[in-house]
């Protein structure tokens, strides 16, 4: 189940082997060595197995969880709200989100979501629904 999860993460966001291969040595430890697009080739027929270290990288890489990726889980899931507070770029549209708009679109999705949840006076209110729609 890896080899075919790990090979459909990366086709289906248009990544090359040598791409991966060089993102995932961005953060290479000392003494470790980096890792080549023909190594995750390997991996991706089966032929051979990244470490824990390595699988950890490509999880952390592609956002998703360990079980996912090695296919205990069937679905790849987000918690959107945890996505709005992290520090990870968001973009829509191909254009990346301030952190303001993070803040507004997270106020916009919990008031939905929740509307009992009763906004301080700190907080932001939808004061810009109008041009949502």
């Amino acid at each position: 189940m890896f080899p075919d999860r790990l090979r459909e993460l990366r086709k289906g966001r248009g990544i090359t082997l040598e791409n991966l291969a060089d993102a995932m040595n961005e953060q290479l430890d000392p003494g470790q060595k980096p890792n080549t697009a023909a190594q995750i080739g390997n991996w991706e027929r089966g032929d051979r197995s990244p470490s824990y270290l390595e699988v950890c990288k490509l999880a952390d890489f592609f956002e998703v969880s360990l079980d996912f990726l090695v296919g205990r889980t069937m679905a790849e899931k987000t918690d959107l709200s945890l996505l709005f507070l992290s520090g990870k770029e968001i973009d829509f549209n191909g254009k990346p989100l301030t952190d303001q708009q993070r803040f507004d679109i997270f106020q916009y999705v919990n008031a939905y979501l929740n509307p009992a949840v009763d906004m301080s006076d700190g907080d932001v209110m939808i004061n810009h629904q109008e041009n949502l729609f």
